[in-house]
Parts: C-alpha cells; structure tokens; sequence
C-alpha cells in the first residue's frame, strides 16, 4: 500500500491523484516528528523511524494532517486523523525520560505537590536558549518542558508560574475540533487562574523580561 496515495483518496475521494510520492524514515527528525515536502508532482513525506512499526492507520492519520498543511485546507477531520491525535497524546508514556535538572526538577515536584495533588509523571525538563518571546514550551512528541534560561535567576513563584503553565499542557493535552487543535481549552485557562496571586506573577515575569532585555541591549552596546 502506497501510504499517502492511500492517506490522499481517504481525505480526498473526489479528487484525482496525479502525483508521484516518496516515504522516507530517518533518524535526523526528532522523536515521532515528520514532515512533507510538495515539489511539482511528488510529494515526499520523512518521518523519525520511530514511526516505522507504528500502526499504518495512525500513520496514516499523520500523513492526512500533513497533506491539510501543503494544500491549505483546515476545516477537515477524518477517522485516521482522529486516531492520530489520540497516539500523539499517549506518547508521553512511549518516551524515554533522560533529560533532568535539578533547578527545574525541583520547580516541577513543587508545582505537581501544591497545585496538581502529584498526579502528572516526571517528563524531560531542560533550560532552552536565552529566549525573550518564547518563554517556555512543552513537546508533546518528546514528552518534555523546556524553559528560557532567563528565568534561571528568577524568584521561585516566577518560574514555578511559567513551570505550571507547561506542565498544564500535559496535563490537558489537546482537543482536536472541525481540524484544528486547541491547546488551552476553558479548563486550562482556569486551571492557570488557580495559581497564588496569578495577575500579579504575570506582571513581575512580564518585567522581568523587560529587564533581561535591557541589560543584554546595554551589554552589546558596550561591546561594540
């Protein structure tokens, strides 16, 4: 069976298939990620090789979603696509934990004790690059927290604060609806509100960020 030939009829019946296609499995792609590549013709999809003994109907749910991208086409959802949602919110159970720091595994044991009555399971936590936009991000595929190491100084209810908010993505997970993905749903935005003196924690994070800034624009200034 030709996988996105087969992922392409499912998704679209009426239309005709004038394409050529290339499936590739490799290691370069980060754990259960992939991606595709529309050039004339051929439409070529590389997916981590994890991906390689996994179920084709999930596999094929991948490839649908993927095709949605190249074609622009959001507001679909399919059987496969459905199936495929529901493995990527289990592979926090598939992955290997072997990323740990003791700042952030600290950070996470409060969090998980004090506001989730120790219900969510060690993930992977690393400190990420010196990023101002981009705070903090969870990875649903490497089941893992990475935090700006900006906030490796910060008061421990600041960091605790950006800590929650990721690990309430695991917690949550995601709600897939008309083909799109919803990543804070009602009850994650009330679950952050329950965090002590949440508006104000905002604000100091927020200044935070504006100080960070101004001593790095201040010592590149004196560099040059």
């Amino acid at each position: 069976m030709d996988l996105i030939q087969e992922a392409f009829h499912r998704l679209f019946p009426e239309q005709k298939w004038a394409y050529q296609t290339k499936l590739e499995y490799n290691r370069r792609l980060s754990d259960f990620n992939a991606n595709i590549n529309f050039n004339q013709s051929t439409i070529k999809v590389s997916l981590n090789l994890q991906w390689k003994d996994i179920d084709p109907e999930i596999k094929i749910g991948l490839v649908q979603q993927l095709l949605l991208k190249i074609f622009k086409k959001n507001r679909i959802s399919t059987p496969n696509i459905d199936l495929y949602h529901c493995f990527v919110r289990n592979i926090p159970l598939l992955t290997e934990k072997t990323q740990f720091n003791p700042q952030l595994e600290d950070s996470f044991n409060r969090v998980n004790q004090q506001l989730l009555d120790s219900s969510l399971e060690k993930t992977n936590l690393c400190w990420g690059q010196q990023s101002f936009r981009k705070l903090a991000h969870y990875n649903f595929h490497q089941d893992s927290i990475t935090i700006s190491s900006i906030f490796q100084d910060a008061p421990l209810p600041l960091l605790d604060y950006i800590m929650y908010h990721e690990m309430l993505h695991k917690y949550h997970k995601f709600h897939q609806h008309n083909g799109r993905s919803s990543y804070h749903s009602k009850q994650f935005k009330q679950d952050e509100a329950k965090y002590p003196d949440s508006k104000n924690v905002e604000q100091q994070i927020q200044q935070l960020v504006r100080n960070k800034q101004q001593k790095l624009r201040k010592g590149l200034w004196r560099f040059f």
